[in-house]
């Protein structure tokens, strides 16, 4: 089936069950929806939730004009405009909030909503630190809030599908997970801005929010700003939270036990503080979760050229997007030392391969769509159910990535109480867990 008629098709579908859910807003009600955050992935998302007839946008706020003009562009209500988000959540009229402002800013503004009663879509990473993400679990529960995180691969089919595979059992015992993000930005990378006066002081003050006070740098805005430890993770945060916690959900787990990394501004010549290299394994007790960073090299990262790669007993199973396929293991004999002149150039104490150990597998094609994210959201504002990917599994698999965060600027071996939420080996490390907000910003 051609990926225009899937994507119709699927959508059809989707609207179809919608309309069996029980509507807590009344059998005709829209979900009338606010956005925070209205530029890259912030219209992205709108863009998503525009795919759907029950919802209509009734307010948007970003401190860019011409971001929140485009948005209402696309709208088929007239939304009203805020430059304070705090007054959008004051708001009646909205019903549900997309926070998808920078990172440093998540964890209060989706406190914040779920105090003013509004049913959150929070883009992720869900947080900076450990303890801002463990506290939006509390607030979640405390307000008996609808949340998402917008991890949105989890409302993939085909996704799900691969997932359950591997849970069940489909390629074996897994040994090892991997995850890979492969971009080549070398030599230049972002370029070296020097420090300037802001064009408006006072949003520069506002996007800085809880975040440390610092000179106005260009670099340190709009997409790249993920480049700098004062608001993101990099892109171990950034993009290692989607493989992170497929990974979790297709293996069933939590928390690891341990984490290592190590890495390095190599090459690059920019003013980013994120490393251009970096390795993060985790332990998982039976399980190797590994992330490759490779920001100055764009070579295929395997022979299927894969974001992931999970490596079974029976087989391993490649992830691409919304794609996948399993290449079967094939079993080998045990000759015990017994050779012969047919298997001098054989490893020693093994026979030629016998039988595949599986069947090949694969399902699904093009790319993971955030569309059906949104959907799963609005349906569970109506039936007020569990989101795909609430808040505390945004925590679970958002905390791993920061661990391996914390890891590499710590360059240590960290082991990990997931209970407590500390490190039980590294004081230093325990520090990076939370920070002190810039005054007068508090978390609720």
């Amino acid at each position: 089936m051609p990926d225009t008629t899937r994507r119709i098709f699927t959508k059809t579908a989707m609207a179809a069950t919608a309309l069996s859910y029980g509507r807590i807003l009344g059998a005709n009600a829209k979900i009338q929806m606010g956005y925070i955050g209205l530029g890259n992935r912030g219209d992205q998302v709108h863009d998503a939730f525009l795919e759907h007839g029950d919802q209509e946008t009734v307010a948007v706020c970003d401190l860019r004009d011409d971001y929140m003009d485009f948005a209402i562009k696309k709208s088929r209500a007239t939304p009203k405009k805020y430059t304070e988000y705090k007054k959008l959540l004051e708001d009646k009229n909205v019903d549900a909030v997309v926070v998808a402002a920078p990172d440093h800013w998540h964890a209060l503004m989706f406190v914040d909503a779920c105090h003013a009663g509004k049913d959150v879509y929070c883009e992720k990473p869900l947080s900076l630190t450990i303890w801002e993400g463990r506290r939006m679990v509390q607030v979640a529960a405390e307000t008996k809030r609808v949340s998402q995180i917008g991890i949105h691969r989890r409302s993939v089919e085909s996704l799900r599908q691969a997932a359950e595979f591997v849970r069940n059992g489909g390629i074996g015992h897994v040994t090892v997970a991997k995850g890979y993000h492969v971009q080549n930005e070398w030599p230049n990378g972002i370029g070296d801005a020097p420090n300037s006066a802001p064009p408006n002081a006072e949003a520069w003050d506002k996007w800085l929010g809880p975040a440390p006070k610092v000179p106005y740098n260009k670099n340190r805005t709009f997409y790249n700003f993920r480049w700098f430890y004062d608001y993101s993770g990099g892109q171990i945060t950034n993009f290692g939270v989607h493989y992170m916690d497929w990974i979790r959900w297709a293996l069933g787990k939590d928390a690891p036990k341990s984490v290592v990394a190590m890495g390095g501004k190599y090459v690059i010549k920019d003013n980013r503080e994120i490393p251009d290299t970096a390795e993060v394994l985790w332990d998982y007790g039976d399980t190797m979760v590994v992330f490759s960073q490779y920001n100055a090299n764009g070579a295929p990262t395997n022979a299927k050229n894969s974001e992931l790669e999970i490596r079974g007993t029976k087989g391993t199973m490649y992830l691409q997007s919304g794609k996948w396929e399993v290449v079967p293991e094939k079993t080998t004999e045990v000759l015990f030392g017994q050779r012969t002149p047919l298997d001098r150039n054989l490893e020693k104490g093994y026979g030629p391969s016998k039988k595949p150990a599986m069947e090949p597998v694969s399902n699904g094609s093009g790319f993971a769509e955030t569309y059906p994210h949104a959907r799963n959201f609005l349906d569970c504002v109506k039936s007020r159910k569990k989101c795909n990917c609430d808040v505390l599994d945004g925590h679970l698999s958002t905390s791993a990535c920061i661990l391996g965060h914390i890891a590499l600027r710590t360059k240590g071996y960290l082991e990990w109480d997931a209970k407590a939420e500390k490190f039980t080996n590294n004081a230093a490390a325990n520090k990076l867990l939370s920070y002190q907000y810039r005054a007068p910003y508090k978390l609720g």
